[in-house]
């Protein structure tokens, strides 16, 4: 069973528990991917690739980044490329095949034991794109979508322990609101919280329209905004630990980045946006280059809704620490 603690914020692994069963190829069956990278011209505009550097990203997805910085380092440079999903991986690596590109999988916050694996003590540059790839939301069964019903997952490794069935079934009510509050800014977490706990007594919550539906009726809708939408962030980072991974990203990036090299993170909430505007204000280590942060045009948002919460911020390695 978790448990929260209280006084760390964060919810411990079960020690066991039945997993929720995945399809060989969790994505879309598209053959290309459906996922549009947002903010492309501007991440290469403000990082600058340089043909003979070695570069990370520590987010593949479906590859389109990746593939931007490849092409710029390319022939005598090379991209470690980075994913827990290894159903991404291997989606990107069909579309970019013909580039230096390492594919790893693995999550960024093991970046540090990663390079040392590869023989490498800095790199040029790091790059990461913190949200989540439309395949991903494509595919039912990985449970991240309130939209279409599949399991109550949402996993980005499938290999990894907990999953959001588990968290919603298992933690306390506190536990519940304090999640939602915390990862979601859900004004109505103690609602949710109260009637999910009320209601799995009767039935273990397994699927995510049975959670979506629960929500939307204790959450009042705004505009065009899903009430399920909150939750359902909130749960996600929970389940994946993405604030606490970031968190070790960004205390890492000092040691593995060389005086002069870059990094960019686009971020897509508030809360994924402070810490990285906190890091990167950390004075005689970067650099900030871009003091508020890059958004998508009028353009690209039409092209690319997604694009519309994005924000790219970019630093540069000062000194050595």
């Amino acid at each position: 069973m978790c448990a929260y603690n209280s006084e760390t914020n964060w919810i411990s692994r079960p020690t066991a528990f039945t997993l929720t069963p995945l399809p060989k190829l969790p994505m879309s069956t598209t053959p290309r991917p459906v996922h549009t990278s947002v903010l492309p011209a501007e991440t290469l505009a403000w990082l600058d690739p340089q043909p003979g550097q070695t570069w990370v990203d520590c987010t593949v997805g479906s590859g389109g980044h990746t593939r931007l910085l490849a092409e710029r380092v390319a022939p005598t440079g090379r991209v470690l490329g980075l994913d827990q999903d290894p159903a991404m991986l291997e989606l990107a690596r069909q579309q970019c095949a013909e580039l230096p590109i390492v594919w790893i999988h693995a999550n960024f916050d093991q970046l540090s034991d990663i390079l040392i694996r590869h023989g490498l003590a800095q790199v040029d540059g790091v790059f990461a794109d913190l949200g989540f790839c439309s395949d991903q939301l494509a595919c039912a069964e990985r449970g991240f979508s309130f939209r279409d019903d599949g399991p109550l997952d949402m996993r980005l490794d499938p290999t990894q322990a907990t999953t959001a069935a588990e968290l919603v079934n298992t933690l306390s009510e506190a536990a519940l609101a304090d999640v939602f509050w915390e990862y979601g800014e859900e004004r109505y977490s103690r609602r949710v919280a109260r009637r999910i706990v009320e209601r799995r007594r009767a039935k273990p919550f397994t699927t995510t329209q049975e959670l979506a539906e629960l929500v939307r009726q204790c959450v009042p809708r705004s505009g065009t905004i899903d009430p399920a939408t909150r939750v359902f962030q909130a749960l996600r980072i929970a389940v994946n630990d993405e604030l606490g991974c970031l968190e070790r990203l960004l205390a890492v990036l000092p040691r593995v980045v060389r005086p002069g090299g870059k990094v960019g993170i686009i971020s897509f909430h508030s809360l994924e946006d402070r810490r990285v505007k906190q890091a990167f204000r950390t004075p005689g280590v970067w650099q900030p280059l871009t003091p508020k942060p890059v958004q998508a045009t009028a353009e690209e948002i039409q092209r690319n809704p997604r694009a519309r919460s994005a924000k790219l911020r970019v630093a540069q390695r000062w000194t050595d620490v």
